[in-house]
């Protein structure tokens, strides 16, 4: 079965559990017809005169599905189907397969918040509407031994004494009537959630006491998480920044295959995998969420007393599933860390949290030593989970554990090479923000560029002064006025909604024009869990960062810097590429112009000017991102020239450089070009001409005539130039069209016009000037014989004197 091409339909698809069920049936095998089961000998339910599930039946029923579906040799009713391997496609496969062939109705919701298949089962069950059992054969599987779970236990209602396990393929049903367990408790998940992160936390009084690490910087580190987005520039910045030999903790059935997962993930984020990484790389095979990471016992002792420190990065960031789905990776895996940390040699610990512990609406502030939420305001999954996490390393460092907890905020796209994190919220919002043109009322965006957080959480790693503190990696916050000026500047206009109205208007969006690259957001906001966490990330107060500023300052790093429209840019264009956001097209409305009047003569190419010509062109652009990227101007307009045709010629289409190659001559000289005109012309009969001219700055005091003066050759299409000449635009009329005359965009509010038209015209005269100065400012350098090649050429001149001289002596004598 291809699961790429599966996910990709079920992504771009219609929305509705009818439809998905739809789509899914085409890569399900047809279900066996169901056989008649004669009335006299049929199963009778105890009131209602048809089967029902029990408990067990339906857990084990429900096994046996998951197992055929994720392809899993072995799972028990206690596997969390994520931890087996289950990706949102097969939960949305799952849900569909347990409604067509056990008549079993669970939500995605249901799966998403403990996907158990025991906790589904009970669930189901105490739903207030109970389904009848299908008819199906037989039981033709046996159980088979119980597989351990880490998990402590609660209590559920009838749950048997062992715990089942199931095969792919094995259709487990009762065979004979089973009544509906009335006893079953009426699902509280909050308060389950709680009783389990007590729990949890209760393990971090096993760990063993430990004593201080020798404060010296690392040598030797071990890495979870270097796969991901922050963990593979992480690796990188280790690398780059400290002498340290790094051992990459990650999934997979050999070296091999976990060499080949980690080298996809760091070229995913545009990061190498070269043979001078792989030298100070150890790529080691073993699980997160297994007991001892899944290594043997010599593994671990090995790495107990050669480690120098431990780097927790890795974390399930999933903000659908549950706490019960997320435990095993983001509360689990960080205490065997910082068993492994606490173990043998004493190691630092340095734990990758979130500001998600402050996730509770309403938190006054979010300082890096304010007290987080109170857990049991948290309503998504992944925030208790972070939260517990950090609750059981402060309880580990009562045991001498040095943990060091550096807290990103958003973690937003690379200044430099653009990679961004797709399934990251803030991406999501910014790509609905730019697609859409409307905002949710935000408070601060605490966001900052994934180079910039991975370069500060690798120095304080490498830092003996720095560990054992929290840290706020959040950079320094936007404010709703800045990220709205950005827009308006990049020719966005962004009309601002309060929470509730944006998010109804971003869902009806999604739901009557679905957008494929939008999915994951909708996905989020369809969910009430989801629902908070964006709500609470967009009205949270600013994060404050004390230490981690002067940490900065302290160590000469580049200081916290807001994520502008320029910082953004690169990844902007690549979320562009990848049909996240949408940029401003020449076809758009344009988001500014103004008329473009010049006259002058022209004659053949190889004669003298004397026919008149002149050109009423109309300049716009669609975004001032057009500008500062690509430095084009968009020329629609007429050309009206007898030796030509005899009627105005329609520019098809015309683009115009600002200076082009930088404003660097092709030849050596001292005539630099300012304006490239490029136009395709039409005439009445339908013939194409090209047009093509240049705006020159000389060496020479009348700036205002090189600004007006375009020399120009044109000639019918696909053949040589055959006329040339020079066009002027009339003094007169420049300041009225080109400065006075400037339009923009009507839909934009007053403010905006003028942000858009003082924005233009800032850059265009830097542009022009400076375009203007440098044949002037070049002259000058080759008067005074500064330039590189002038200095090359005196040594030269006084090589030679030297030889002549050398001949001249010898000759004398």
């Amino acid at each position: 079965m291809d699961r790429q091409h599966e996910g990709e339909l079920i992504e771009s698809g219609p929305r509705g559990s009818a439809a998905i069920a739809g789509l899914l049936a085409r890569f399900q095998p047809p279900a066996a017809p169901r056989q008649s089961v004669d009335s006299t000998n049929a199963p009778q339910g105890p009131v209602s005169g048809t089967p029902a599930w029990g408990l067990e039946q339906l857990a084990k029923a429900i096994v046996s599905k998951a197992a055929a579906l994720l392809d899993i040799k072995e799972i028990d009713t206690e596997t969390d189907l994520f931890d087996a391997g289950a990706t949102s496609v097969d939960a949305v496969r799952l849900v569909a397969v347990l409604d067509r062939e056990l008549n079993v109705r669970l939500s995605l919701d249901d799966v998403f918040a403990d996907a158990r298949p025991r906790r589904l089962a009970q669930r189901w069950l105490g739903s207030p509407t109970k389904h009848p059992l299908p008819e199906a054969p037989a039981a033709t599987g046996a159980p088979v031994a119980p597989a351990a779970t880490g998990a402590p236990e609660l209590p559920v209602a009838s749950a048997p004494s062992a715990t089942t396990t199931a095969s792919p393929g094995t259709d487990i049903m009762p065979t004979e009537t089973v009544a509906p367990d009335e006893t079953l408790p009426v699902l509280d998940d909050h308060a389950e959630d709680l009783a389990l992160i007590m729990a949890d936390l209760a393990r971090a009084d096993q760990l063993p006491w430990c004593g201080d690490p020798e404060p010296v910087p690392p040598r030797r580190v071990l890495l979870t998480g270097a796969t991901g987005f922050l963990g593979g520039h992480m690796l990188l910045d280790l690398l780059r920044h400290s002498d340290a030999h790094v051992v990459c903790l990650v999934r997979g059935d050999t070296v091999q295959d976990a060499e080949r997962r980690l080298a996809e993930g760091l070229a995913g984020f545009s990061l190498p995998w070269s043979a001078e990484i792989r030298r100070r790389v150890t790529v080691l095979p073993g699980d997160l969420r297994q007991p001892r990471l899944g290594l043997t016992d010599e593994q671990w002792e090995l790495l107990a007393n050669e480690l120098d420190s431990v780097v927790s990065v890795a974390a399930a960031v999933d903000f659908l599933r549950g706490y019960p789905s997320l435990r095993r990776t983001n509360v689990l895996g960080v205490l065997t860390l910082a068993e492994l940390a606490m173990t043998g040699r004493p190691k630092p610990l340095h734990h990758i949290s979130s500001i998600a512990v402050f996730n509770e609406i309403g938190i006054a502030s979010m300082g890096e030593d304010d007290p987080v939420a109170h857990v049991d305001r948290l309503t998504a999954g992944y925030d208790k989970s972070k939260w517990a996490a950090e609750a059981a390393l402060r309880r580990a460092r009562d045991r001498g554990l040095k943990a060091t907890f550096l807290r990103p905020g958003g973690i937003v796209g690379h200044t430099r090479t653009g990679a961004y994190n797709p399934h990251d919220i803030n991406t999501g919002l910014f790509s609905a923000i730019s697609r859409y043109r409307v905002a949710p009322k935000i408070n601060y965006s605490n966001s900052a560029p994934v180079d910039w957080v991975s370069r500060v959480a690798t120095a304080v790693i490498c830092e003996p002064s720095g560990w054992g503190q929290n840290y706020h990696l959040t950079g320094r916050p936007d404010t709703l006025t800045e990220m709205v000026r950005d827009q308006e500047l990049g020719g966005l206009n962004v009309r601002v909604m309060a929470w509730d109205v944006w998010l109804k208007d971003f869902l009806a969006r999604c739901e009557s024009d679905p957008v494929p690259e939008l999915e994951f957001m909708a996905r989020v906001l369809r969910n009430p869990a989801g629902q908070k966490i964006v709500e609470a990330s967009v009205t949270a107060p600013m994060a404050t960062g004390e230490r981690t500023e002067a940490f900065v300052a302290r160590h000469k790093l580049p200081p916290p810097a807001r994520y502008d429209a320029q910082a953004r840019l690169k990844s902007y264009e690549r979320m562009a590429r990848d049909g996240l956001v949408i940029l401003p097209h020449r076809d758009d409305p344009p988001h500014l112009w103004f008329r473009e009047t010049m006259r002058g003569k022209v004659g053949p190419a190889d004669g003298k000017p004397d026919t008149h010509c002149s050109f009423a062109l109309t300049l716009s652009i669609a975004s001032m991102y057009q500008l500062v990227q690509h430095r084009t101007i968009d020329v629609r307009g007429t050309v009206s020239c007898s030796l030509l045709h005899p009627d105005p010629l329609t520019v098809d289409d015309g683009e115009i450089w600002v200076r082009p190659h930088e404003g660097v001559p092709h030849r050596h000289g001292l005539d630099h070009p300012l304006l490239r005109y490029r136009l395709a012309l039409r005439d009445s009969d339908g013939n194409g001409w090209w047009l093509e001219g240049w705006k020159t700055a000389r060496a020479r005091f009348d700036y205002m005539k090189q600004a007006r003066t375009l020399t120009i050759r044109a000639g019918r299409e696909g053949e040589p130039a055959s006329l040339a000449g020079t066009m002027r635009v009339p003094k007169k009329s420049y300041k009225r069209e080109q400065i006075d005359g400037i339009r923009v965009n009507p839909t934009l509010s007053m403010r905006e016009q003028r942000i858009a038209k003082l924005a233009w015209l800032t850059w265009f005269s830097a542009q022009l000037g400076q375009g203007l100065l440098e044949p002037t400012l070049r002259a000058g350098a080759e008067l005074l014989d500064l330039r590189p090649d002038a200095i090359d050429l005196d040594k030269d001149r006084y090589q030679a004197k030297l030889k002549q001289w050398e001949k001249d002596r010898k000759h004398l004598r």
